[in-house]
């Protein structure tokens, strides 16, 4: 059979391509914008006819009808990384979350450690090979097919065909169908002064040649606005933005410096508007790949000059990350931070950033503390801890007594709290 009769015998309503999903399975959907709202529309609408079925996901973006306390023990999800949709449920309690490095979600899932039953996902347009691209998160979504017992596809002209390991083809797919809306469009997120002073302090040290791994946020996007000045710049990160396309559009990203994987750009996820997602498409110098390439510390850090840019919510003095709860309370997850801190590490000349404004609620808290608050989730440990930055300066961790640490992270506390911070540092017998 030709793989344009094999779409044709597949293509169906979204209804009745959900039909696979059976009691007690686990949904695997892709990061972000790689989710299918069709798809997930059409399960929310009938999710009472169901029990016991979780989708599992990083980051989703909309708040689909099943995401509901008062249906859980129909369709209940389960976060690989609360975002904004799911947020309350997870501080609520009734959205549970698997803790894990992003880099080894995939191996959760070959291993039958985290479930994954059928996959949910957004596609590209069928190629004349019989390949679909799934480019805006291959992430942990790849080993999910090949684990899965079903795959459904929402194919829609506006997901990019981006090149690498990211394809499957129409014999894999139990079921597909079609949709014509524009893909999510995730904005810019806000900079004020503090985030342009910590990226001036960021992008002083990031010479030219350096590949570069971008976390999402504010901070993040201003080290990438003030580094229209350098040269040869290359990219290996999890997620692809317009920060990046705007370099790469400027000339100054070019890959050419980059010793693993010359001449490409590596990630898994992309978040950003239709302007990127045209740019991925069939771009010859962008390769989306799953996260266990993309993450994995020791291929990461094969880049030389791999420079990582990360942001926390928290740090105490010995180091330590608090990036995904407010305490015990989660926020986010565990993401690839711990991953491209470890690669940033591995790699020769490379170095690894965690910035974060100096307080919150407008100068009232101090970020940088003596010990976390209590039940915060560790995202970054003090072993890995290196370059911290605040607006008011740089602390370089790594090699250092905790005696040095606690000092050079007063220096860049915000001033009105140094005092009372040296105060805890002497009670707790580290100056």
């Amino acid at each position: 059979m030709s793989v344009q009769a094999l779409y044709q015998q597949k293509k169906m309503a979204p209804l009745d391509a959900i039909r696979v999903v059976k009691n007690g399975d686990t949904i695997v959907v892709p990061t972000g914008v790689g989710e299918p709202p069709a798809l997930l529309t059409a399960l929310s609408d009938v999710r009472r006819e169901y029990r016991g079925v979780q989708i599992s996901q990083i980051l989703p973006l909309r708040k689909y009808g099943y995401i509901d306390p008062e249906t859980t023990e129909n369709v209940r999800h389960t976060a690989y990384f609360f975002g904004g949709a799911t947020r309350p449920g997870g501080q609520e309690g009734w959205i549970d979350f698997v803790p894990a490095y992003f880099s080894e979600l995939p191996a959760l899932i070959q291993r039958g450690q985290t479930p994954a039953d059928i996959v949910f996902a957004m596609a590209s347009p069928m190629d004349s090979h019989g390949f679909f691209s799934l480019s805006l998160g291959p992430d942990y979504t790849m080993a999910a097919i090949a684990k899965a017992r079903a795959v459904v596809l929402e194919v829609n002209p506006n997901v990019p065909f981006a090149n690498g390991n990211c394809h499957i083809h129409v014999s894999q797919v139990t079921a597909l169908t079609e949709s014509n809306d524009p893909i999510l469009e995730v904005g810019l997120p806000k900079i004020g002064p503090v985030q342009q002073a910590i990226g001036k302090y960021v992008a002083e040290m990031i010479p030219d040649g350096a590949t570069l791994q971008i976390g999402y946020g504010g901070i993040p996007d201003a080290v990438v606005m003030q580094l229209t000045d350098k040269h040869d710049l290359g990219i290996h990160t999890e997620m692809v933005g317009d920060g990046i396309m705007t370099l790469v559009e400027a000339g100054v990203v070019t890959n050419r410096k980059k010793n693993y994987l010359p001449g490409k750009m590596v990630a898994t996820f992309a978040l950003g508007s239709k302007k990127l997602y045209q740019f991925m498409d069939r771009n010859p110098s962008l390769e989306m790949h799953p996260v266990d390439f993309t993450n994995d510390p020791y291929l990461a850090g094969q880049n030389d000059n791999l420079h990582a840019i990360n942001a926390t919510m928290q740090i105490d003095f010995m180091g330590q990350c608090g990036s995904e709860s407010l305490g015990f309370s989660p926020y986010s997850g565990t993401g690839g931070q711990s991953d491209f801190v470890r690669a940033a590490n591995r790699s020769n000349g490379g170095k690894a950033f965690i910035v974060l404004p100096s307080t919150a609620k407008d100068d009232t808290i101090s970020r940088i503390v003596p010990t976390l608050t209590a039940g915060t989730h560790v995202s970054t440990s003090k072993n890995d801890i290196n370059y911290v930055v605040t607006e008011f300066g740089v602390a370089q961790l790594r090699g250092k007594t905790a005696k040095q640490r606690a000092e050079a992270l007063i220096n860049i506390a915000h001033p009105n709290f140094r005092g009372e911070l040296r105060e805890a540092a002497k009670k707790m017998r580290i100056l």
